[in-house]
């Protein structure tokens, strides 16, 4: 039977190098000359965090990255960011979070999408994925639009499409 299978994955690679675009545009402006602008990005708890000196610095240094980020091909919608903190330096944090993988509220939203389209279709939660599968190509790639119609908050790549 056709299949695919639903994911929402980042792509660490190309994120370290949206991280190292970032820091090269950085340094060659000239109003970040001598100021702070600090990126770091942990990937064992799925986060990154930005830190400038002022609210109009970090604002323009999330553009910078969310630039190098769009052109790497990383999806605005898989940071979700938190409040602007003060830091002990007097320095302003902004964290956000990396949606990595489909979490369960979104998977069964997604599945209850599929369901009510009355797609003759069959979705399964494994995971942080979901398998579609169907007897049909037709009826798969009207749940793959289905989906995408379906907004859940997160990036999706449709995978191991299996014929």
């Amino acid at each position: 039977m056709p299949s695919f299978d639903v994911a929402s994955k980042v792509n660490f690679p190309e994120l370290d190098n949206a991280i190292n675009n970032t820091h090269k545009m950085v340094q060659q402006r000239f109003d970040f000359r001598g100021q702070t602008a600090e990126i770091h990005l942990d990937q064992k708890e799925k986060k990154i965090k930005l830190v400038a000196d002022d609210a109009t610095k970090l604002r323009n240094f999330l553009e910078m990255f969310e630039t190098c980020v769009q052109r790497r091909g990383i999806a605005l919608k898989t940071f979700v960011w938190s409040d602007q903190e003060p830091t002990l330096a007097g320095k302003l944090k902004w964290e956000a979070k990396i949606q990595d993988g489909l979490e369960q509220d979104k998977a069964k939203a997604l599945v209850k999408a599929i369901k009510d389209s009355k797609l003759k279709v069959q979705a399964s939660i494994q995971g942080d994925e979901i398998r579609v599968t169907g007897k049909q190509i037709d009826d798969l790639q009207a749940a793959m639009k289905v989906l995408e119609a379906a907004d859940v908050g997160v990036p999706l790549q449709f995978v191991n499409m299996k014929r």
